[in-house]
């Protein structure tokens, strides 16, 4: 189900006639149709999809509510669009701004004849409340992923390399039923789990944390799980370690319900970590928003300003990083309700020693 009609319901709340959306995102999440290349306008009345011939014929058999038109191997976009515009008396177009590189920005000023209005607060709206029937996509995606990350347990020992991990896990969710990985896993092992954001290396997994970070795309949505296992039995305080990370997380999830900010959650989760003696050492937020992409606008860290609306989801993910020994992270994704949330990961998170 497209979201055309729920664009339209919003155009009064930002005090624009009509709204343009390019970002490839937030058309897919508009009309449900994936392309590289395209442009969204929706007035108060009517809708309109602008593709080029690589995509038209799918797109008309897809695209549902708008008029679905071609530009012609003589036109560019902007000719396009400036026809509608014009066609439709439209003379002011918000557009989305968090999208548009500025060259494009100037392209548009000097062909489209139209006053072009930053509204990229719409498209945010739109996509950080999701409907039930986006949460059932959300979930498949989730689902394909914890299969395929129980697929490669097996596999797991010191005598494969972190690379080779990483690629049968992306080997794995498409055979189960992704269309493509949500980003590029992070498959780390011993001293370098320090690193939030580490690279799959061809060294040896090695004795010690090991962090993976995955998720998939499927439908157009995009999961996103971390776990941290052990490869031999940790000592006192990786096991001190892993239990505040895992108290942190609850507590953050405790917190969650609709209309908190993202600040205080944060802040939750945050306190069982600096009163556990580790504060310094977590240093990015609780959790981003997630949807069409792995990262969307909403927040929740100490420096946000996000309130998190009922519908909304979110990632939990706290973590702890003591450089160059080793880090734990735990993160699941959840969908905010009006008095508390919905943790869509199945996944154990008791910690697993192998």
């Amino acid at each position: 189900m497209n979201n055309i009609k729920r664009i339209r319901e919003l155009l009064p709340n930002h005090s624009i006639p009509a709204m343009m959306i390019t970002g490839s995102a937030s058309r897919l999440h508009a009309t449900c149709f994936s392309s590289s290349a395209g442009a969204l306008i929706v007035s108060e009345k009517d809708a309109w999809f602008i593709v080029d011939s690589r995509y038209i014929e799918a797109a008309r058999a897809a695209v549902t509510d708008a008029h679905v038109l071609l530009v012609s191997k003589n036109e560019t976009f902007p000719d396009s669009i400036n026809a509608v515009l014009k066609d439709n008396g439209l003379s002011r177009v918000g557009f989305d701004d968090g999208a548009v590189m500025y060259a494009t920005y100037l392209q548009w000023k000097d062909k489209i004849e139209a006053e072009l209005i930053p509204a990229q607060k719409l498209v945010n709206e739109l996509r950080n409340v999701k409907s039930r029937n986006d949460l059932d996509g959300m979930i498949n995606a989730q689902r394909i992923s914890e299969k395929s990350f129980e697929d490669i347990l097996p596999l797991i020992s010191t005598d494969i390399t972190e690379k080779e991990l990483a690629a049968e896990l992306v080997y794995r969710m498409q055979k189960n039923g992704a269309d493509d990985k949500g980003f590029d896993p992070i498959v780390v092992s011993g001293p370098r789990t320090s690193l939030p954001h580490g690279v799959p290396t061809n060294e040896k997994i090695c004795k010690g944390f090991l962090t993976i970070d995955f998720g998939v795309r499927a439908e157009g949505w995009v999961s996103d799980t971390t776990r941290t296992l052990c490869i031999g039995q940790p000592d006192e305080e990786m096991t001190r370690v892993y239990e505040t990370v895992l108290k942190a997380q609850a507590a953050g999830i405790g917190a969650v319900r609709g209309g908190i900010s993202g600040r205080d959650v944060d802040a939750a989760a945050r306190k069982v970590i600096e009163d556990a003696g580790y504060g310094e050492c977590f240093g990015h937020g609780f959790g981003h928003g997630i949807g069409r992409e792995v990262h969307e606008p909403l927040r929740a860290s100490p420096l946000s300003d996000d309130d998190l609306p009922a519908g909304s989801m979110i990632t939990a993910e706290p973590g702890v990083y003591l450089p160059g020994r080793y880090g734990v992270r735990i993160e699941d994704t959840i969908y905010v309700t009006e008095d508390g949330c919905e943790n869509i990961t199945k996944l154990a998170k008791k910690l697993l020693v192998l």
